[in-house]
């Protein structure tokens, strides 16, 4: 072969590898309107006061029997959505990496959430219980369908390219969810001129999530390619095969011990994402469209703040600036839990905070992550790094929802997430990565 052949079949393969990789960030632009104007901004507030309108003159309603005060429903939803997730992604990754058919589970997972999101248009009056279940059933599909995609990202970016596309993903999703939630914002702000209610238009922006994830989520489903495997032995079941998951991954300890780290902090990331709207509302006494400009500031600057921290890694190393991110979110918690009530500024000033440091620390830890994870394993170890991704944390509303019922505070449920920011930090500042990267069996990068 001559040397202008292999310059051509590398070129070829080049040009083959970043068109799939501009397909894979597409899902990220199809799927994080979900995360953001429903789980973000709209759903909480909504389905908060929905609950609320089906409660007894305690405060209470009673799904199943059980009593639960309904301003802590909206987080024990989210926190029962994992637990789902948790029995179904391992197994579901396994059956993944086993047959190499990524794709069709991708989506079948995809427009099972995008359709239960649509769904959400019928969520009215006291219909509490019909908000929880679509809720746990998008959520998990969403779980799912993240777990397959970022499993894609060791098998199109070779280990030199994968801060900067994980970061590029990030920001495609940031992107999306800024421009859909300012549509969201002129409907919501102007639904009288759109001859519609308040709730309608609530409900309008929670179906329109459904649809955007579900038409978009074509474009991935076009340009990703199967990487075809062996047939091998049938899945286990979800529990035992999150156990064999598990114990496979005890023969990788730093991997498990980074995986560990991830969970708690970014725990204490997405329960602050699917919280914060929350808490402005009914702590803080802001308005809805307060809320929503809050989110969409923290959109724009994710763009910029993805971006950025993906070059600061090129020059100090993933870990390092992920553990400098940790310590910007611990501020914020803290100026948080002191903010007056009624106080738009300074939600806003923690919103850009939040903004900056919020796509980069999440791309850099799904980048690392990729690197520790052993070949042929990779959907099956992100069935575990999933657990904790994208506002699916069972551990940090659970924390947040029992602090509330407790204390009746919102304030101290906030601050009570400071925890899992101190404890990732502390975590991650053990694990040795690029011992941990080779005993993996991959190349370890210049810079990580």
């Amino acid at each position: 072969m001559g040397i202008d052949t292999v310059r051509t079949t590398a070129a070829d393969e080049a040009a083959d590898r970043r068109r799939e990789q501009r397909g894979w960030y597409f899902y990220d632009w199809a799927c994080s309107v979900y995360s953001t104007s429903v789980l973000t901004v709209f759903l909480g507030p909504y389905l908060t006061s929905v609950a609320k309108a089906a409660a007894d003159s305690d405060g209470y309603v009673h799904p199943l029997g059980v009593p639960v005060r309904a301003g802590s429903f909206f987080a024990y939803s989210v926190s029962l959505s994992v637990i789902v997730a948790v029995l179904v992604m391992p197994m579901v990754g396994a059956a993944a990496d086993r047959t190499g058919r990524k794709k069709p589970l991708l989506g079948a997972a995809a427009y099972v959430g995008a359709a239960a999101t649509t769904g959400m248009f019928f969520l009215d009056g006291d219909r509490y219980l019909l908000g929880g279940v679509l809720l746990i059933v998008a959520n998990a599909a969403q779980s799912v369908a993240m777990m397959l995609y970022n499993s894609y990202l060791p098998q199109i970016a070779p280990p030199e390219e994968r801060d900067a596309v994980s970061s590029r993903g990030w920001a495609f999703g940031y992107a999306a969810g800024a421009l859909v939630l300012v549509v969201n914002l002129v409907l919501y702000l102007g639904h009288d001129a759109f001859g519609v209610s308040e709730t309608t238009a609530v409900r309008i922006c929670l179906a329109s999530a459904g649809l955007w994830w579900g038409a978009f989520t074509l474009i991935p489903l076009r340009r990703l390619r199967d990487r075809r495997s062996a047939p091998r032995e049938a899945t286990a079941a979800g529990l035992r095969q999150l156990v064999a998951t598990v114990r496979d991954m005890r023969r990788h300890p730093l991997t498990l011990s980074f995986l560990l780290a991830y969970l708690i902090y970014n725990d204490g990331i997405q329960t602050v994402i699917s919280q914060a709207s929350v808490y402005g509302s009914e702590e803080l006494g802001l308005e809805q469209s307060t809320l929503i400009g809050a989110v969409l500031l923290v959109q724009v600057l994710a763009v910029a703040g993805a971006l950025a921290m993906g070059r600061l890694a090129r020059t100090y190393g993933a870990k390092r600036t992920i553990l400098g991110s940790l310590v910007a979110w611990t501020v914020t918690l803290g100026a948080g839990y002191f903010l007056p009530a009624g106080a738009p500024v300074g939600f806003f000033a923690l919103a850009a905070a939040i903004g900056l440091v919020l796509g980069g620390s999440q791309a850099l830890s799904r980048s690392l992550f990729s690197h520790l994870v052993p070949p042929g394993k990779e959907a099956e170890y992100f069935s575990a790094y999933e657990m904790s991704d994208r506002g699916m944390s069972w551990l940090g509303p659970l924390v947040f929802g029992v602090t509330y019922q407790v204390t009746g505070s919102y304030r101290d449920a906030i601050i009570s997430l400071v925890i899992f920011f101190v404890l990732g930090f502390a975590l991650l500042a053990r694990v040795p990565v690029r011992r941990a990267i080779g005993d993996a069996g991959n190349p370890v990068p210049e810079k990580i």
